[in-house]
Order: structure tokens, then C-alpha cells, then sequence
């Protein structure tokens, strides 16, 4: 079996499985989905998905985040965690989008990761949630289960990109990533996974 054959396989077995392939951060528009991937850097989206309402709620346009007191976002954002950074970066972020892209979230990976605080995770999130494009979030579940799959062999987040932007089939990128979030939550939990109950058991290196 080939690589793309082992990843075409994982595509549909994943479709089956889950269905609904949705990005577990919730946010309104473009900028909060940016706000709200900044915030998950070293914190779980449970958590910041816990903080973003009352931070939507206070700042509602790109013009309130480019003028906002970061001590004020401080506060909003303190439990997520390296919430000085990200607040300064959240600040920056509006601030960047205003003067340089007049007023308008980037649409490819260049222009977003010039912004403060955004890698290519986060670029590629927005690239394919908002705009549809074919994209790959290398997150630690697509890391650890695309290596468990046999479908790279590097824990490299930018090596993963481009391998499995390789044989993944491009529209069904973004979704699979989605999908292998939600199964390394439910099934190929971090160190003890449930091989048995494995959606994509029999095309498994590391199962098998």
C-alpha cells in the first residue's frame, strides 16, 4: 500500500466516523477564529473557548482590538496562559490587518504569518476554515496519529505540512486534521490508545 493509498484510506475511514468536521475553537467571524487560535498556543480550546465570550462581547470590531488596553485584554485572557504575549500579539494583530491589509483577514500564508503571533498552524487554519483552501494544521493529534498511521515519520510541524500536503487529496485536507483532532480526543488517546476500537485499525502501522 502506498502512502497516498494509506491516507485515501484514512480520509474515508475518518468521513465515516465523524461526519462533522468541525474546528473546536467557536468564534463568529475571521479575526475571532485568529483570536481564538492565538489563545489555544499552550492551552486546551476547552479553556479558551471558556474565555472568548466575554472578550467577543467587550471588543467587537478590528478598530476595538487595534485601540484596546492591553492590560484590559490581559485580564480577559489571564487563564489561557501566556496571556501577556498574546495579548500584545492580539493587539498587534488588529493593528497589522488595519494598516497593511486594509482592514481585511489575509488569505494566504505569507501575508498571515507576517502578523504577530501567527505560524503556519494558525495560518493554515485560517486559510482553510474561512477561505476553503486546502490547508493542513499540524497540531500534536495530526502529528502523533499521522506518524502512528505510517503517514510521515517526523514530529517536524512544518515537515508534516508539506509531507501530507503531498498525499493527502487537497479537499478533503482541512477536514481530515478536523477529524483527527476529534479521534485523537475520543479513540488514539496520547498513550493509550484504543486500538481495538480504531476506526482505521487494519491500514495502522502501529496497530499492526
Amino acid at each position: 500500500m502506498t502512502k497516498k493509498e494509506r491516507a485515501l484510506n484514512c480520509v474515508n475511514a475518518l468521513k465515516k466516523e465523524y461526519p462533522d468536521a468541525i474546528c473546536s475553537l467557536n468564534a463568529g467571524n475571521e479575526f475571532e477564529l485568529l483570536v481564538a487560535t492565538r489563545l489555544s498556543a499552550q492551552c486546551t480550546d476547552a479553556r479558551v473557548n471558556i474565555v472568548t465570550p466575554a472578550l467577543f462581547e467587550k471588543y467587537k470590531t478590528l478598530e476595538d482590538y487595534a485601540n484596546a488596553d492591553v492590560a484590559d485584554v490581559e485580564e480577559l485572557i489571564h487563564s489561557c496562559g501566556f496571556y501577556k504575549t498574546k495579548a500584545k500579539d492580539i493587539i498587534g494583530m488588529a493593528q497589522k490587518i488595519i494598516s497593511d491589509f486594509d482592514s481585511k483577514v489575509p488569505d494566504n500564508i505569507e501575508d498571515l504569518t507576517s502578523l504577530p503571533g501567527v505560524g503556519r498552524k494558525t495560518a493554515n487554519l485560517i486559510c482553510g476554515d474561512i477561505y476553503g483552501k486546502p490547508a493542513v494544521v499540524a497540531d500534536t493529534h495530526l502529528i502523533r496519529i499521522t506518524n502512528l498511521l505510517g503517514l510521515v515519520a517526523t514530529k517536524d510541524p512544518f515537515k508534516v505540512e508539506k509531507e501530507l500536503k503531498a498525499i493527502l487529496p487537497p479537499e478533503e485536507s482541512n477536514d481530515f486534521c478536523h477529524r483527527c483532532v476529534l479521534h485523537g480526543r475520543a479513540v488514539c488517546v496520547a498513550r493509550r490508545p484504543k486500538c481495538a476500537e480504531c476506526c482505521m485499525a487494519e491500514f495502522c502501522k502501529s496497530a499492526n
